[in-house]
């Protein structure tokens, strides 16, 4: 799945090309499926959506981690194996 972040910071920014809905559309053309939007936020440098994205890839980034180690874990089981069968490991 392909997420997406936009943002406009000040009142300006809603009436011109760096507009949310200019945003939105990019943004859709380029894949992404589910967006995170925040807007009116840059004096209090609390953005909400973008800290829901960045909670949203460390989850999968665990995720995908976890998927990686499974393999090598395999790996290493199976390596332990073979080297008590040949009689390298006691």
């Amino acid at each position: 799945m392909i997420y997406g972040y936009a943002r406009v910071s000040t009142r300006g920014q809603m009436k011109d090309v760096n507009c949310l809905e200019a945003q939105e559309k990019l943004l859709k053309e380029n894949g992404a499926v589910q967006l995170f939007i925040d807007s009116f936020t840059s004096i209090k440098s609390n953005w909400p959506q973008l800290d829901l994205l960045l909670a949203k890839l460390l989850e999968l980034s665990q995720k995908v981690r976890k998927l990686m180690d499974f393999p090598v874990q395999k790996m290493t089981d199976i390596m332990t194996i073979r080297n008590r069968e040949q009689g390298k490991c006691h």
